[in-house]
């Protein structure tokens, strides 16, 4: 057994003696000034090489051991969009220690580098009511702190991105006032980098109540010479209001008002609108009105 032992070691080291050609996957790096580029897709991270060398060479790069990156360097990173592999065997002639380039294996190397650009840009979150539970509506405005961000990115990226960017709350049916920290998300912009990345989002919310009544009906520019016909004086409608004002509503501080102006002789079918309704109420049904000029 040791003398098969120490003939198979003799053996092997007297192999990689041997010279040999074969195909190896060689680690690839791009160099470009990366304060003023960034790469929107995912650079080639390796080439297939024919070389040859010795068989001890070869050995240690197959195995990957100490084996460090062929690097393309490139001064105007933006106009290379591929590098044909036939062109490469004198660029890394230099860098591969020990062994001979016969060709490239890889055909093309794709890339898609662009000038880096960055600017300030507004955030704002709308629709607050769709984020609250049934029967509670805001009563505050939004607060957003910081409202804007730095975004930094791809030129074309950063340039056609619109504002504001809308915030979007991950929860849905609150019922209290809100005071959290929302992430700020670029839709189709995953090479941007946005500074801060998050927000302070903070709104007050209360309960409304519902509450049916009828309220006086009030005509105004009513046109010259003419005498409106009006079916009723008084307009039932349903409110809802805030839980904190309820208790001192008076519906007789509300008016129904149809405005005129405009409208000609006949008959036309109108729904007045409110005025005196405490701030934040909501009118969640309403009669319409006939009316004969």
């Amino acid at each position: 057994m040791l003398c098969l032992f120490a003939a198979t070691v003799f053996w092997f080291f007297n192999a990689l003696n041997k010279t040999y050609t074969t195909n190896i996957s060689f680690p690839l790096a791009v160099d470009f000034n990366s304060s003023n580029y960034v790469a929107v897709k995912p650079l080639p991270e390796e080439v297939r090489i024919n070389v040859t060398g010795i068989g001890w060479s070869l050995f240690r790069r197959s195995l990957g051991v100490k084996v460090p990156s062929l690097v393309i360097p490139l001064e105007r990173p933006s106009e290379v969009k591929k590098i044909v592999g036939s062109t490469l065997p004198g660029l890394f002639s230099n860098q591969l220690e020990g062994l001979d380039i016969n060709f490239v294996l890889t055909d093309t190397l794709y890339l898609n580098i662009q000038p880096k650009a960055g600017r300030w840009i507004k955030v704002s979150l709308k629709n607050v009511d769709s984020y609250l539970q049934k029967n509670y509506t805001s009563v505050s405005d939004v607060r957003i702190i910081p409202d804007s961000i730095f975004i930094e990115g791809p030129m074309n990226q950063v340039t056609r991105l619109k504002e504001p960017v809308e915030l979007s709350l991950i929860q849905n049916n609150i019922d209290e006032n809100f005071r959290q920290d929302v992430e700020v998300i670029l839709l189709d912009n995953q090479f941007i980098r946005r500074n801060p990345p998050t927000v302070a989002v903070a709104f007050d919310v209360e309960k409304l109540v519902t509450l049916n009544d009828s309220v006086k009906l009030t005509l105004q520019n009513i046109p010259g010479g003419s005498k409106p016909a009006v079916g009723k004086s008084y307009i039932k409608c349903v409110f809802a209001i805030c839980e904190s004002m309820a208790a001192d509503f008076r519906s007789d501080s509300v008016h129904a008002i149809v405005d005129l102006n405009g409208f000609k002789r006949g008959s036309i079918k109108v729904v007045p609108k409110f005025i005196g309704l405490p701030p934040h109420s909501k009118v969640l049904k309403v009669d319409t009105v006939r009316i004969r000029l």
